[in-house]
């Protein structure tokens, strides 16, 4: 059995990411992972992970939790398609279905009462996209037509999903290759 382990730097502010980023690569950390806090000082998890992984060689990076239902699934698939293409192997992106924080919960617009069904729409639009080199597809919520995010990972993601209630944990066995215990 190999264990690896992944840090979270939590509320890293720009000023001192690179320098975490080095020491971690430096050290033989397996992961970093960064959090989605829209109203912290902290690095912005796509952009964060972008950074480090263009540092590094070795280092993977992931969101630690980022929220998909309120985003649109094809702009974050081209995202990771993107980093995945940069840095194959080391992208490990983590969605949850809403932020943390009660106050950042409006920047990331649902239905309301949908969140749950956005979520496991986006989520299976978003694998199509980065695993079938053109889309089409009519759901509830998103409909796209020939949509394509560029060259597909060589790989497939491994897509984790967060959430600790009960609803949120069956979603995990349904339609994640991991779970992220965060909070």
């Amino acid at each position: 059995m190999k264990v690896r382990i992944g840090i979270s730097l939590g509320a890293a502010e720009p000023a001192d990411f690179a320098a975490a980023v080095d020491l971690l690569e430096a050290s033989g950390v397996d992961s970093l992972w960064l959090p989605e806090t829209v109203y912290t000082p902290a690095v912005e998890p796509f952009i964060g992970i972008a950074f480090a992984l263009a540092r590094t060689t070795r280092l993977k990076a992931g969101s630690g939790i980022s929220v998909l239902p309120g985003r649109h699934p094809v702009l974050v698939a081209k995202q990771l398609a993107s980093l995945a293409g940069l840095a194959p192997g080391r992208v490990l992106p983590v969605f949850g279905l809403q932020p943390a924080a009660p106050a950042e919960r409006d920047l990331f617009p649902v239905p309301a009462g949908q969140r749950a069904a956005v979520f496991d729409e986006a989520l299976t639009l978003l694998r199509l996209l980065l695993t079938s080199p053109s889309v089409t597809f009519s759901g509830s919520f998103f409909s796209v037509d020939g949509a394509s995010v560029g060259p597909l990972p060589g790989k497939p993601l491994d897509i984790w999903l967060g959430g600790t209630a009960p609803a949120g944990l069956r979603r995990v066995g349904r339609l994640a290759d991991g779970w992220l215990g965060s909070l």
